[in-house]
């Protein structure tokens, strides 16, 4: 999830979450604000700065983590994700309280539709993360980077199928180039991409689902993680049963690590939320590059993943739809940006 602010001021404001990959397109504007309960008094140029700060930081973190993920390759990935929900749960608690959102925590569980949403979405991420670490410590940290450049084209994707939203002209290319670039590579290889491809889509479909879902991107993900550690737990339990858990029994080292998945998790959010709420939408827009960026130099420079004549085709295509679509996208900011930020506001009024 993305969360801008409702208006560019540098005085507070409501902000609202939108999709990670669909942050320059008005129609995923989500229905539910995220109050901000800080008061932040700087001048405009100072306020850039930290929001830069903020998301680079955010992303980078995201981007590196596969290092994090691969020095617990000796955990099966299923038990590290249990770790990750029941660890981001215990620390994202406290930061709820703290940054005042408990009341909007306690109302979720009085909204059955709401409860149904977030626990249908929690399904959806905790596969997406099971996938991801499973991909970085299976030596398919390339593919995961590929799904999360393509993300965005799966965004546009989802809202013409689903929102009817209608593309344009340079989405469309963009769009024929990646769906070229990924058909490429499974004609040379004989194999499907299915790594990256189930990655974007279900990052897309998550993003889509959560846009109507009336919490912000922190107290959604902590009531997620909460719906997934009741069974997270009784599993971990089962495996203690039967001597064949991980934590608390091999070293204090591997028991940090497997508790230190929470800041892993939570506090790249809560620094993409900070930085989201100090930036334009296209500059949030560019930033997002970073992360599968990091990703990608790492599976190819470090990991030593192959990367072949196959792999340097597809990515240069994605890589041209991407500055296609970007380009596309601040342009058409840049002319409807007043406009957008009106529909916003207005947006933020009614559900005050």
């Amino acid at each position: 999830m993305i969360i801008v602010a409702a208006s560019h001021s540098h005085k507070p404001s409501r902000i609202i979450p939108l999709h990670i990959g669909s942050i320059f397109r008005p129609g995923y504007v989500n229905q539910m604000t995220l109050n901000d309960s800080s008061n932040i008094n700087r001048s405009p140029g100072t306020d850039t700065i930290a929001g830069v700060t903020y998301a680079v930081a955010a992303f980078l973190i995201w981007g590196i983590s596969p290092i994090y993920w691969k020095a617990l390759r000796s955990v099966p990935a299923f038990e590290i994700i249990l770790h990750r929900i029941i660890w981001s749960f215990f620390l994202l608690v406290p930061l709820i309280i703290i940054m005042r959102r408990w009341q909007e925590f306690i109302a979720v569980f009085k909204n059955l539709r709401t409860l149904l949403i977030l626990l249908f979405t929690a399904l959806i991420v905790g596969g997406n993360w099971l996938l991801y670490i499973w991909a970085v410590n299976s030596d398919h940290l390339l593919q995961a980077s590929l799904g999360y450049y393509i993300n965005p084209l799966v965004n546009v994707v989802l809202g013409m199928v689903f929102l009817n939203e209608r593309l344009r002209a340079p989405q469309i290319l963009a769009v024929v180039m990646a769906t070229a670039g990924v058909l490429y590579l499974t004609l040379y290889y004989g194999e499907f991409p299915w790594i990256a491809l189930t990655l974007a889509v279900s990052f897309g479909f998550y993003g889509l689902i959560r846009k109507v879902a009336p919490v912000g991107a922190v107290v959604g993900l902590t009531v997620e993680t909460l719906l997934l550690s009741i069974p997270a737990l009784i599993y971990l339990y089962h495996l203690d049963r039967l001597e064949q858990g991980s934590i608390f029994r091999v070293s204090l080292k591997l028991d940090l690590m497997l508790m230190g998945c929470s800041a892993v998790t939570a506090l790249p959010l809560l620094f993409f939320t900070l930085g989201a709420r100090r930036l334009y939408l296209s500059t949030m827009g560019l930033l997002q590059y970073i992360a599968p960026s990091c990703m990608f130099v790492l599976a190819v420079f470090l990991f030593r993943e192959p990367f072949a004549r196959a792999q340097v085709v597809t990515f240069i295509l994605i890589w041209t739809a991407l500055a296609i679509y970007s380009t596309d996208s601040v342009r058409y900011y840049r002319h409807n940006g007043k406009r957008f930020d009106q529909v916003v506001k207005k947006r933020s009024r009614s559900i005050r």
